[in-house]
């Protein structure tokens, strides 16, 4: 399993996901001097700041696991910058987006877990 390519597959099949669920894709992989956003959406009023983490399907560790005190501060850093660069004023929400795939990079299972930090 190649890591970055593994990644980049997991958010492909995160922002499908969102499509599927009414979610309107405002952004992905913004990154600004304070950290990178990997899917910035919007859906009933709330714009969703999303942390993809993907991984093995069998994996003992939950990707969220992967999702510190270091990660979401700098998450935080850059939405507040996207916002104030967008003029977003509609409500935030941070969500991470656990993708689990095969030893092929398929889409075994996605795990979204809303308001995650």
């Amino acid at each position: 399993m190649i890591r970055n390519k593994t990644g980049v597959w997991g958010e492909l099949y995160a922002a499908r996901w969102l499509r599927d669920r009414s979610y309107e894709i405002l952004g992905t992989n913004y990154t600004c001097r304070f950290g990178e956003i990997d899917i910035i959406a919007r859906k009933n009023g709330t714009v969703c700041f999303v942390e993809v983490k993907t991984r093995n399907e069998k994996t003992e560790i939950r990707p969220m696991e992967a999702v510190d005190t270091g990660k979401t501060a700098r998450l935080e850093a850059a939405a507040k910058n996207f916002v104030s660069y967008a003029k977003i004023k509609e409500n935030l929400r941070f969500d991470v987006c656990e993708v689990y795939v095969d030893g092929n990079d398929k889409l075994r299972k996605i795990n979204y877990i809303e308001n995650a930090f």
